[in-house]
């Protein structure tokens, strides 16, 4: 089998050091999963890394998958002027999978050599010791769950095919709305939202991830749950074991880190 690794990471910009700072004392947990993850991603020796981001260029109507040659990464929007890092693309298996898919799914390609920051802080944080690896940054659509889910398993469908050992990583923070001083403001379903979201995953309900309701999900102002159901639509039908590795909200944002024994 050549998928070797997947996990859901948020993507915090106070998870990098000079970004955080003090801040990252609140946030132990979340950096021990991360430290976790790079070592289990290590071990798999992953040769080609795709990474699920809602912070790129969003379509109404197609995914889209990045395949430039060469990816940058700063976080100068964030204030930090001084980390910086690139890696590189696998313009080959992006092609490949492209021309595969583009008749029973919309998909655009790009090419867009600076790495959004959903891409970029789990990157940064799981990728330091293997700068050789290839990545392939992929952006969700306006479309339903069910297109997302549907989409993943077209991606595993055509993974499966290649001889190379891959890698997949969700990007996304669940509910900004956990508390007053939350980004977006306090939501009462937010904390309800993370409880279903973290259970159907532990218990492999999909059916009941893929049924949440859309103002339901809209009021808990997330920004991961797609990348999530794109990575449950790879691993259907892949013997795979969910690992809850932490979940903490210390800044109203509700951070998971979940791992899957394939």
């Amino acid at each position: 089998m050549s998928i070797v690794f997947s996990a859901i990471t948020p993507h915090s910009p106070l998870l990098i050091p000079p970004i955080g700072k003090k801040n990252l004392e609140r946030l132990k947990a979340t950096v021990a999963a991360f430290k976790r993850l790079e070592e289990d991603l290590y071990a798999s020796k992953a040769e080609t890394l795709f990474v699920i981001s809602p912070h790129g260029p969003i379509q109404p109507n197609s995914f889209t998958m990045n395949l430039s040659p060469e990816f940058q990464a700063d976080f100068e929007e964030f204030g930090d002027f001084a980390t910086k890092f690139s890696r590189n693309g696998d313009i080959g298996l992006a092609y490949k999978i492209r021309e595969k898919l583009e008749a029973n799914t919309p998909l655009q390609l790009i090419s867009e050599k600076r790495l959004d920051h959903g891409s970029a802080i789990p990157l940064f944080l799981l990728t330091e010791h293997l700068p050789q690896i290839k990545i392939i940054p992929v952006y969700y659509a306006g479309l339903d769950l069910e297109a997302h889910f549907n989409f993943g398993q077209l991606l595993r469908g055509e993974m499966l095919k290649h001889k190379e050992r891959i890698g997949i990583v969700a990007s996304g923070d669940l509910s900004h709305g956990l508390t007053k001083d939350s980004p977006a403001g306090y939501s009462a379903k937010g904390k309800k939202f993370d409880q279903k979201v973290i259970e159907y995953l532990q218990k492999g309900k999909i059916g009941d991830l893929l049924a949440l309701d859309h103002d339901f999900i809209a009021e808990a102002s997330e920004c991961g749950l797609k990348s999530i159901v794109t990575l449950m639509g790879i691993l259907n039908n892949l013997k795979h074991e969910p690992q809850m590795l932490s979940y903490e909200f210390p800044f109203g944002v509700g951070y998971l880190v979940m791992g899957f024994r394939l």
